[in-house]
């Protein structure tokens, strides 16, 4: 008689484990690396559904420079802020409209930009070019550009009813002291000829350039920019200032949206308040020997807490190409340029 005796398998030696270990690590990581590559971690943040405007309040929506806004042809994204202002997306303005609002009041558009050290050779000229093509056209404008190197700002030829004005600054030691010396900058111009001139002023960041149509539906009282990089997060992850010792602090349960200082305007009077608020905060925190974490980002989006804006822009009138395609953004109207912050920043 014979009796069957099953083979149990024996186990890998110690050896043959260690490697098959290691091989396993080895290509989940190649996997990794592939999933990363083809889907990065930024691209999670699309699993993170958009608000909506509810329909009552898209219908009650009005604007001073576009009339009745067809907030409903945007019904992928949020149109409306809980304190009733407009969002503005493409397609939900008359941009015909807007034209003829501001030839009928007579306005001439301000648009401010700093240019400083390295700022003015590599970026000033594309901004200034693309901005007579698509900023304002038609409208009177006149560009304010602030420098510590007047000689240096290119002369273009500007269209009809278009100056350009060119402002000298002094120089800060660093680039941090350039971006938080601003508000002072400009609350002292918007007391001067820029607020005479002007009765809308756009202030923006001079390391972009423009792409599309960026005309009078922008303007408002007081207008703020949704941060490409930051309009679907929810608040608790908002970069805001969360040192309560700083002037531009925020609690947990504070701030709105996220909102860009590349692009921010409104009125004079309403820009003047802006950027007395900001240039104080800064005061006070370099009396205190602090530094906000975004500098006068910070501090913006401490005043739009405190005081709403009366519109709001969408993603699609300051964008990075670096974010990739989005669904929503269909008609990009002003591009981030690539950064280069060790060859521009001192």
């Amino acid at each position: 008689m014979y009796v069957y005796v099953s083979e149990l398998p024996m186990p890998f030696p110690p050896r043959v484990r260690k490697r098959i270990f290691w091989q396993m690590t080895v290509c989940a990581l190649g996997l990794l690396v592939l999933l990363l590559y083809w889907f990065p971690v930024r691209n999670l943040e699309l699993l993170i559904p958009l608000d909506v405007c509810p329909s009552a309040t898209m219908a009650l929506l009005k604007d001073n420079f576009t009339g009745d806004l067809r907030l409903w042809n945007r019904p992928d994204v949020l149109t409306c802020t809980s304190w009733k202002a407009p969002i503005i997306w493409d397609g939900t303005f008359d941009p015909d409209i807007a034209q003829r609002e501001v030839r009928r009041q007579n306005l001439t558009i301000g648009l401010t930009v700093f240019a400083v050290g390295r700022y003015l050779e590599k970026y000033l000229k594309r901004f200034l070019e693309s901005a007579e093509k698509h900023f304002m056209v038609g409208q009177r404008v006149v560009y304010y550009v602030f420098t510590e190197q007047p000689a240096a700002v290119p002369r273009l030829a500007l269209g009809p009813g278009r100056q350009l004005r060119v402002e000298f600054v002094v120089r800060e030691r660093r680039w941090q002291d350039v971006s938080m010396a601003r508000m002072r900058t400009l609350h002292e111009a918007l007391g001067g000829r820029l607020g005479r001139e002007a009765q809308f002023v756009l202030c923006m960041d001079v390391d972009q350039h423009f792409t599309g149509s960026f005309g009078p539906e922008v303007l408002a009282d007081s207008v703020a920019q949704l941060h490409a990089w930051h309009y679907r997060w929810p608040r608790w992850l908002l970069p805001f200032e969360r040192d309560a010792r700083s002037a531009a602090a925020l609690a947990r349960h504070e701030g709105d949206f996220y909102y860009h200082a590349a692009v921010f305007g409104g009125s004079v009077a309403a820009l003047r308040r802006l950027t007395a608020h900001c240039a104080q905060g800064l005061r006070l925190d370099r009396a205190r020997g602090l530094e906000a974490r975004w500098h006068d980002e910070s501090h913006l989006n401490k005043f739009f807490w405190l005081y709403k804006p009366a519109k709001v822009l969408s993603p699609e009138f300051c964008w990075s190409p670096e974010i990739g395609r989005r669904a929503e953004i269909h008609h990009p109207r002003l591009l981030w340029a690539r950064k280069e912050y060790a060859e521009v920043r001192d």
